[in-house]
């Protein structure tokens, strides 16, 4: 068996985030002054779970799990005083405290109570590489650790497995059946096979958990690389179902020659091709040379890692749309009478959908409104082009005028869409094609955004001063009329941009004249 200091060396170069030495020391002393803080108040206290699996896998992590023998929130409350940290009720009827320490790491001292002996408290935990502890003050840097490890959780950790302590978890807490999963996707782990079999037996349990718990679960499941794999598991295990059944109606449902997966399988590869074209990860039906054309800049590795709301990000998001962005389809299916099939309607009825779903997993209004537009534009890009016919500049501005912060993910989502139609028998010909259409509708936006709107041809007081018009929505329509033609090139000074309103103006009078 490997010793801990070499399988920990082993498993560092997995991670580009290991826990520096100077980390490992500052916390090795916060946690020598809560002993202290302890004994003091006569009271003993254990490092557990998560953090004692991060510490022997090197893995950075600012939040540290500590069981004590007495009432946690008065412990807290007292920790926080001589530590000069902020106290934070977690769950009082569980007496479990946060302490929040004021310094660069941030670090979370998390309080939890413990009856008995430690050991009583690890295997109620959920899974053996968290059901360790070490003692209060038995903790240094390079010094091997002096664990408890009643369910030999180091050596699940050395074996790189995620298993359950025994069979009843999961009736204890459906949330680890989500959790099992995660974590085996963010330590690049394996779920053991009766743990597997286990969350099979309860997979209908997850629809008990909160729905923001499973917002959080599923986020982070999304924030990964292999997020693609990973919800193809999630199915396996019977917990993708039974999240989202509407995506049950996926199943089976066979597309237009042109599509190589049915609806579900297509909605997954979708998945896998926007971590291909976001350079998350490869993807099996793609090769570099294909990543040549693709649109890529630092501006847009910045939009996609920028934060939608806590938790998530542009990128993890798109992934999200990716699932859903078909999942009208069956509802919409039609054959015609020549047995082709046609799901008109399907972006519409899909982002309604959606919606729904994004409500009801406690996704914020952000959120769910990014969703909603990745589904209900995902043909747009493609719309927007006549035949081989780039699209016109006005075009390209009322793209981005509609789909707002969302324009540049539903692009990526339009060309992930056609790499998982075509799958195997993409043609690289036509994916060069369909990358041009791309760069060229983000050049044309970039060009509008930088050299022509900023420079401001007309505004509401010239509107009322020189027409007489008396602020309202006229004026506002008015204005935006301009701005499209603006971003058109048909016009570029403001007399043409008052002579452009005249006309307006004097065509809404001829109309209201005549009555039509």
């Amino acid at each position: 068996m490997k010793s801990i200091h070499a399988f920990t060396i082993g498993v560092i170069s997995n991670y580009n985030w290991a826990m520096s030495f100077s980390e490992r020391t500052d916390v090795t002393a916060i946690l020598a002054r809560v002993s202290y803080l302890l004994a003091e108040q006569g009271h003993q206290g254990y490092i557990v779970g998560g953090f004692i699996r991060d510490w022997l896998l090197g893995r950075r992590t600012n939040d540290v799990d500590i069981a004590v023998d007495g009432n946690t929130l008065d412990i807290g409350r007292e920790i926080a005083k001589g530590l000069g940290g902020r106290f934070v009720l977690l769950d009082e009827a569980n007496e479990i405290s946060r302490v929040v320490l004021v310094d660069e790491a941030g670090w979370h001292l998390d309080f939890s109570s413990f009856s008995g002996d430690i050991e009583s408290d690890l295997v109620r935990r959920d899974f053996t590489i968290d059901a360790m502890a070490v003692k209060l003050g038995q903790m240094e840097v390079d010094i091997p650790l002096k664990l408890i490890d009643p369910l030999s959780g180091k050596n699940d950790l050395e074996n790189r497995m995620v298993r359950a302590v025994n069979e009843r978890v999961f009736e204890a807490d459906a949330a680890r059946l989500l959790r099992a999963v995660r974590l085996a996707a963010e330590l690049d782990f394996t779920v053991e096979r009766e743990t597997e079999g286990l969350i099979r037996r309860y997979c209908q349990s997850v629809v008990r958990v909160p729905e923001e718990r499973i917002r959080g679960e599923l986020l982070r499941l999304l924030s990964l690389p292999r997020t693609a794999y990973y919800l193809r598991y999630l199915d396996d295990l019977g917990l993708l179902l039974a999240l989202i059944p509407e995506l049950a109606e996926a199943k089976g449902v066979d597309q237009p020659t042109t599509h190589f997966w049915d609806v579900f399988d297509h909605s997954l590869q979708t998945v896998a091709a926007i971590e291909f074209l976001t350079k998350e990860n490869d993807w099996e039906y793609g090769s570099k040379d294909m990543l040549l054309t693709v649109p890529w800049s630092d501006a847009i590795i910045q939009h996609l890692s920028a934060e939608v709301s806590k938790g998530s990000d542009y990128r993890a998001l798109l992934k999200l749309g990716g699932l859903f962005h078909d999942i009208a389809k069956p509802r919409t299916k039609l054959v015609d009478d020549a047995g082709r099939a046609h799901f008109l309607g399907h972006p519409k009825d899909g982002a309604a959908m959606a919606v729904d779903i994004m409500g009801r997993l406690r996704f914020s209004n952000k959120e769910t409104n990014l969703v909603e537009k990745l589904v209900y534009y995902h043909l747009r890009p493609v719309q927007m082009s006549n035949g081989k016919e780039l699209p016109t500049q006005r075009a390209i501005y009322r793209y981005f005028r509609d789909t707002g912060e969302s324009g540049v993910d539903i692009l990526f989502l339009a060309l992930a869409d056609y790499l998982a139609t075509c799958g195997p028998l993409v043609k690289m010909e036509e994916w060069e094609e369909y990358c041009q259409l791309m760069n060229y509708i983000l050049a044309g936006n970039e060009k509008q955004q930088t050299d022509i709107l900023p420079v401001k041809l007309v505004d509401g007081r010239d509107l009322m001063n020189i027409f007489g018009l008396t602020p309202g929505p006229l004026v506002g329509e008015l204005l935006a009329l301009v701005l499209e033609a603006q971003a058109s090139g048909e016009l570029s000074d403001k007399k043409g941009a008052l002579a452009f309103v005249e006309k307006k103006l004097s065509k809404q009078r001829c109309c209201a004249g005549s009555g039509n």
